[in-house]
């Protein structure tokens, strides 16, 4: 009981029947695992890593996207493991490349969701490079905001689109059709021949379709005010434009309050002590001999600690290697051999 009025709080009685249904089929799955620890420390841990946004790693794609919250925990999850990749220069910058393509991106989005669909990722890719060149380079903070704005608006993004060549055909907004999200049909729609893409729409027309979606969409949608004030400025736009144009408003970025701002993409100082405690673990491995006398080595691990087995060695193998090590060092190789 404490954990279901814990996730009702957290999550403010909305998606509780998708993480209800989620923690029931886990249960079942490893009672037997579960049982040794008991069923109310399960449910607690549960719910803990959906408030902190760990319970997607490593799940399913139909997990990751089945609520706003698991987007936005993915978003965040992806920029806090791979955030050194853009960086140019730097303290890491040894270990990672400044430019990325779209297949190598994918890579690292499977590394955390196994089943990540390749179609999501090209889609973010054609924002930033606004063409079919999937083997250009892309930096990783253009990469990153255009993917937030294709993964988590994703099924509002299939009816902008549909709306789009809607208007281009010069159809009365009005009577525009918006699709499902299993409508990506409605962007192969052939153009007159009068009418050409470069052009684009006007955007005034354009954002009045848009906040008549928003308003009956069950999707998540952009807020229509922060939307509005982005094409103020323009008369016209093309749909790559658009796009574009929502990968890079900060208003939209801070709203939707899964990454930092621009110029603090890089900065994540719990992440930062946590990686200077693995690099000094590293680097400690690698000392021979003993310190020089420079104080800068005074707080390097020592080398001389006991080997521990590892735990997942058998008792027997343990045995069987005690006994072999009384004998001489000739006799262990011929063993072996």
């Amino acid at each position: 009981l404490i954990s279901v009025s814990y996730c009702l709080l957290f999550a403010a009685q909305r998606h509780v029947l998708t993480y209800m249904e989620d923690a029931v089929s886990q249960l079942l799955e490893n009672r037997e695992d579960i049982s040794q620890y008991g069923i109310a420390r399960f449910f607690t841990e549960y719910f803990n890593s959906v408030r902190q946004g760990t319970h997607i790693l490593f799940r399913e794609f139909s997990f990751v996207q089945a609520t706003p919250h698991n987007r936005a925990s993915f978003l965040r999850t992806f920029w806090r493991c791979f955030r050194t990749v853009g960086k140019n220069g730097g303290k890491y910058s040894s270990i990672c490349c400044y430019l990325l393509t779209a297949q190598e991106y994918h890579c690292l989005l499977q590394l955390l969701c196994p089943d990540f669909p390749m179609e999501l990722t090209q889609k973010a890719a054609r924002i930033v490079l606004m063409d079919d060149a999937m083997d250009c380079l892309m930096s990783f903070s253009d990469f990153l905001f255009a993917f937030q704005i294709q993964f988590y608006y994703s099924e509002f993004l299939e009816s902008v689109a549909a709306i789009y060549q809607d208007l281009l055909a010069g159809k009365n907004p009005n009577t525009v059709i918006v699709p499902t999200s299993s409508s990506g049909q409605h962007r192969q729609r052939q153009l007159p021949n009068d009418c050409s893409p470069l052009d684009g729409v006007e955007a005034s027309l354009f954002y009045q379709c848009l906040e008549s979606l928003c308003d009956r969409s069950k999707y998540s949608c952009p807020p229509s005010a922060l939307v509005k004030e982005m094409l103020s400025s323009a008369q016209r736009l093309t749909f790559y434009g658009f796009l574009m144009a929502l990968a890079k408003d900060q208003g939209i970025n801070r709203a939707l309050g899964a990454l930092p701002d621009k110029g603090d993409l890089f900065l994540d100082p719990a992440m930062d002590q946590e990686l200077e405690k693995l690099v000094a673990q590293v680097s400690g491995l690698s000392v021979s001999g003993p310190t020089s006398s420079s104080g800068d080595t005074a707080h390097l691990p020592v080398r001389n600690s006991p080997r521990i087995n590892p735990p997942w060695k058998p008792l027997h193998h343990r045995r069987k290697m005690d006994a072999e090590s009384e004998g001489s060092n000739e006799e262990t190789d011929s063993s072996e051999n």
